[in-house]
């Protein structure tokens, strides 16, 4: 039973009742220790197996087994030897309780005093309780009857050791615990019988405490700093994150294509300047935390929690935020750039048709308002009503102009363009406009009509020139509006398509000259019959607005535009041409770059797996990794350009490579995150091993058995490749201890374990750490045995630095025999391990 040997200090003489109430107020305390917590519950279970064992049973969860009550009556009638009452065999609460109580009363029969120990606490699984009750019934059912000559077993040792030690100085021998911690005991016992082994004159109790506080404080100091360094970079990458993510979740449009370029500029300097050292912040960060936590596990320091907020796992969210809000922000921009270049150009178009029309409509309204018919003669009577029929026909042909003017305002104002109140105002007057010419032309028709029974000459070749004249003039301007409309293209076969189309209309061009000849035919008739017979009427066709100078200027108008339409669309075929190797050249070295950033980043996950030397030479490999990932930034660095050349170009979509910039840029960053953090997990592999002594040898062995039981070859083991790893290894293993070394293992549940785990559990039963009592036991020594100390004892024993440190961070102490300036040691070592706060 030495595994439980309780701490406590004993006086030589004391009755049982006070033997058992000191041993009692040990155990709680001791039962705050996590450690303390772990050794007790094994160490217990076994015991209670070892009797329970004799009934055909056993526990595994030593609070859970006996939360009913059957189990622990049933221990209590094996090592006592008697019968129990009968238990409560139903599953309720009370049923539970009861039992407990049967238990807890026949403890109480023999005289045990069961202090703050109730049956619901056990029957609700307080493992503190339950194992300070089976401390007590260890107490009073098996260690309480030895006894060696009148006194128990215990109290004899320790008067043992207390005779046996007494010659010797600095060693007073209170308990089996505190007392042996700094090794001056044990080497007096064995001074004691073999004086040959140790030369006991040479041993400095001062020197030793003072130097293990040296240690700690060192090692506290280091974490302290880099704990404040991790805050601060934590605090700034955050900020930098809050400050950013609004940014790129701004998606309010601008009114115009020169702010919508501005904040492409702003976004891609965001890319290449803002964003990259930022990546780096966080790889480091990242890095810093995994070093911080491993030396504070190997120093026995309490985990390091970092303030609210800044842990980094919230760290990791915000980046994901940021990820986020990013990945869509400049396909909105480019989107945007679409969107305004759409609306400019049928805000042009808009604007042109709307000017046409209006120039058509301006004073129509005057002319259907005449009443010219009512003193006219037949003859003009008859002009007049030809003339209305030109006009309903050029009016009809004016109706297809009105709808593309409705429908592209109609658009303008879907697709929220910036302007659209003074587009539909325009829009608005049009349309009324053109309501009323329809109006009037019907009304105009009718008293025309009305009159036509009056009049019953005209004049044919004029009518016939009108009826000619008015559509042709018409295609001119329809062929003057698509000359010098203006086009978009993102592709070859765009433009083709548009050089095809203009290629058929110039082959109209002969029959439209054909016509032209036609229509200047009539016109030199009239004027000849109008010479031949001497007729005293003006030349002009009064049945038609058009004029045979306005037809020859604008068929040469559209003989000059058919070239400059040829030329600006050569132009853009060349610069489609263009484009179309930039997507080829971006192409080659995307599908050139994706798959050696793929093969890197298998490389480095075997290199991780299969490497088995020497932890620096893995280090060095893992470097030149890195040199030579470095090294290739170039290429990206100019497949960056290339990308940015063809989104200057308005180069959207490439089909020659399934790689967007995207792509490469996420699997660079990866890349870069992945080498670091392989070689993080060598450094901490190699700080583990220089920490806890482990020779290369070993850390071959480690790595040899690993990868021996990794049968995916993926750097984790499975919960059954680690169960078959320990069997191995010689480990016999239950059900109970398993799940227990899970814990240790894998303390997130993700049901895998990774080589620093596994290492960290081969060393961690073998490790040399420091606690708080060791430290405190130091301390008391060099404040000679005072519950105090001075300043200018740290002074005189400690280095100036680190007593100062001391001196600055302990409290004051306020206990009994306290003097001025005393301060509190034992509250300071405490803070050093987490276990209480300053």
């Amino acid at each position: 039973m030495n595994q439980i040997e309780p701490g406590v200090q004993y006086n030589y003489v004391y009755d049982e009742d006070e033997y058992m109430i000191q041993e009692e107020e040990w155990d709680r305390d001791l039962l705050l220790d996590p450690a303390w917590e772990k050794q007790q519950r094994k160490t217990f279970t076994a015991w209670c197996n070892s009797h329970l064992r004799k009934a055909g049973t056993q526990i595994e969860n030593i609070e859970e087994d006996f939360r009913n009550g059957l189990k622990l009556m049933l221990l209590l009638e094996v090592i006592s030897g008697e019968r129990l009452p009968k238990p409560d065999r139903g599953k309720m609460r009370f049923h539970k309780i009861a039992n407990v109580n049967k238990a807890l009363d026949y403890i109480a029969s023999k005289g045990v005093k069961l202090v703050s120990i109730g049956a619901e606490e056990i029957v609700d699984g307080n493992v503190k309780m339950t194992l300070g009750m089976i401390w007590t019934i260890i107490l009073r059912f098996a260690i309480q009857d030895i006894s060696v000559e009148e006194t128990s077993a215990k109290e004899g040792l320790l008067l043992w050791c207390q005779r046996k030690t007494a010659p010797y100085r600095n060693v007073n021998i209170q308990n089996f615990h505190t007392s042996w911690k700094d090794g001056l005991g044990l080497c007096a016992l064995i001074h004691r019988h073999r004086p040959d082994l140790i030369d006991y004159s040479k041993l400095n109790k001062a020197e030793t405490a003072a130097n293990r506080i040296c240690k700690v404080l060192a090692v506290n100091q280091e974490n302290e700093r880099l704990m404040e360094e991790y805050e601060r970079l934590a605090s700034e990458l955050l900020e930098w994150i809050r400050r950013t993510i609004p940014w790129l979740e701004n998606r309010t449009p601008e009114k115009t294509m020169q702010a919508m370029q501005k904040k492409l500029e702003d976004f891609r300097d965001y890319r290449r300047k803002h964003k990259p050292p930022k990546v780096q912040e966080k790889c480091q960060l990242e890095i810093n935390f995994n070093t911080l936590q491993t030396k504070l596990r190997i120093s026995n320091r309490p985990a390091f929690m970092p303030s609210e907020g800044k842990m980094v796992s919230d760290i990791a969210g915000a980046w994901q935020r940021l990820e986020q809000a990013e990945k869509g922000y400049e396909e909105w921009l480019l989107n945007e750039i679409r969107r305004l270049e759409r609306l400019e150009h049928l805000a042009e178009k808009f604007r042109q048709k709307a000017s046409t029309h209006e120039t058509w409509a301006y004073g129509k309204e005057q002319i259907l308002l005449q009443k010219d018919y009512e003193s006219a003669s037949l003859t003009e009577v008859r002009a007049l009503l030809r003339k209305h029929e030109a006009f309903e026909s050029d009016l009809a042909a004016h109706q297809d102009r009105v709808e593309q003017i409705a429908a592209i305002a109609q658009e303008l104002n879907e697709l929220d363009y910036h302007d659209a109140v003074n587009v539909n105002d325009r829009c608005q007057k049009i349309c009324d406009q053109w309501d009323r010419l329809g109006t009037l032309t019907q009304k105009r028709r009718e008293a025309l009509e009305r009159m036509e029974k009056l009049l019953e000459t005209i004049d044919q070749l004029h009518l016939e020139f009108a009826k000619r004249a008015a559509p042709f003039n018409n295609w001119m301007e329809g062929a003057m509006e698509d000359l010098q409309d203006m086009f978009i293209v993102h592709s070859i076969e765009e433009i083709q398509s548009l050089i095809t189309a203009h290629e058929q209309f110039k082959a109209t061009l002969p029959e439209a000259d054909g016509e032209r000849q036609s229509i200047m035919a009539i016109q030199n008739e009239v004027e000849k019959v109008i010479q031949s017979y001497n007729i005293r009427i003006s030349s002009s066709n009064p049945y038609s607005t058009v004029t045979m100078d306005e037809l020859r200027t604008k068929w040469d108008k559209v003989k000059q535009l058919v070239p400059i339409r040829d030329q600006s669309l050569q132009e853009e075929l060349a610069r489609q041409h263009a484009n179309e190797r930039l997507r080829r050249q971006f192409a080659a070295q995307a599908n050139a770059i994706g798959p050696w950033i793929q093969n890197k980043m298998e490389e480095i996950a075997r290199s991780s797996i299969q490497i088995t030397g020497a932890l620096e030479d893995q280090m060095n490999q893992l470097k030149q990794y890195e040199h030579n990932i470095i090294n290739y930034k170039n290429n990206i660095d100019k497949l960056e350009g290339d990308h940015q050349l063809i989104q200057e170009a308005l180069v959207f979509d490439n089909k020659h490579t399934n790689y967007t910039m995207e792509h490469i840029r996420v699997g660079w960053e990866l890349l870069l995150t992945t080498i670091a953090r392989t070689i993080n997990e060598v450094e901490t592999q190699i700080l583990t091993r220089d920490a806890k002594g482990i020779t290369q040898e070993q850390m071959n062995e480690f790595r040899a058995s690993f990868n021996h039981f990794d049968r995916r070859k993926n750097g984790l083991m499975d919960h059954e490749d680690f169960r078959a790893c320990l069997i191995s290894m010689g480990y016999d293993l239950g059900e109970a201890e398993f799940a227990r070394i899970m814990t240790l293992v894998d303390p997130n549940g993700q049901g895998t374990v990774t080589f620093q785990s596994f290492i960290d559990f081969m060393t961690r039963e073998t490790a040399d750490t420091d606690t708080a009592e060791q430290v405190i036991a130091s301390f008391r020594i060099l404040a000679s045995d005072k519950p105090y100390i001075l300043a200018e004892e740290l002074r005189r024993e400690l280095p100036p630095d680190q007593a100062q440190y001391c001196i600055k961070r302990m409290p004051a102490y306020s206990g009994p025999g306290s003097v001025p300036g005393a301060l509190d040691y034992a509250a300071f070592s405490s803070a050093l391990y987490g276990e209480s706060d300053l």
